[in-house]
């Protein structure tokens, strides 16, 4: 593609998400899109060093030296326009955006949730939180959501989806390892491809 849509992707923690869509554009798989910057709003994570590792700009915006939600979320916007960004994709982003930051951002912004939606998703779902819930439930089948976010927690238009059959012996900790090799990390880089493709 000559003109590939310019991606950022957020993140908090290891970057398990942000290396299969590093994997994934470099296997061909994302190719309407380049990942062009990594955000993250804690100085630790992990998935800093896979971006430089992968000569991927970073960028680390402090919510609390920001002056809160509002100072965070200005900061990230004028980041975004600096860059260019065309698309936003949270991979275990840990911060919830507002509806001033997600109205100018339609359609988008996406987000991988670790579950079925509309099971075990919304506010206080995430991490190992969602798999506990579905093995206490005793559901048969979970999987992973690949969705559009707006204002509302795992609120947006659903983009993709994959069920990962759960087996008498999971604990939270396997079911969330199987739940990302076999879903997350699948349906992730494909829905990207399919979003930027759609983008004007």
């Amino acid at each position: 593609m000559n003109n590939p849509k310019k991606i950022a992707v957020f993140v908090s923690g290891g970057g398990t998400n942000l290396q299969a869509l590093i994997d994934a554009e470099q296997n061909g798989i994302i190719k309407s899109g380049k990942i062009s910057l990594v955000v993250s709003n804690n100085a630790n994570a992990y998935a800093l060093e896979r971006a430089k590792k992968a000569n991927i700009p970073t960028v680390y915006l402090n919510k609390k030296e920001l002056g809160g939600q509002n100072g965070f979320e200005n900061a990230l916007k004028s980041v975004l326009k600096e860059k260019g960004i065309d698309l936003i994709v949270l991979a275990g982003f840990m911060s919830i955006l507002s509806i001033n930051f997600t109205k100018d951002y339609e359609k988008r912004i996406i987000n991988v949730h670790p579950s079925l939606i509309p099971s075990f998703c919304g506010k206080g779902f995430y991490g190992l939180k969602v798999h506990e819930c579905a093995l206490e439930k005793g559901v048969k089948v979970t999987g992973a959501t690949v969705h559009f976010v707006n204002e509302i927690p795992d609120g947006g238009e659903i983009i993709m989806q994959k069920a990962v059959y759960i087996k008498p012996s999971d604990t939270p900790e396997t079911l969330q390892k199987r739940v990302m090799e076999q879903a997350e990390w699948k349906i992730l880089p494909k829905s990207v491809e399919k979003v930027c493709k759609k983008l004007k």
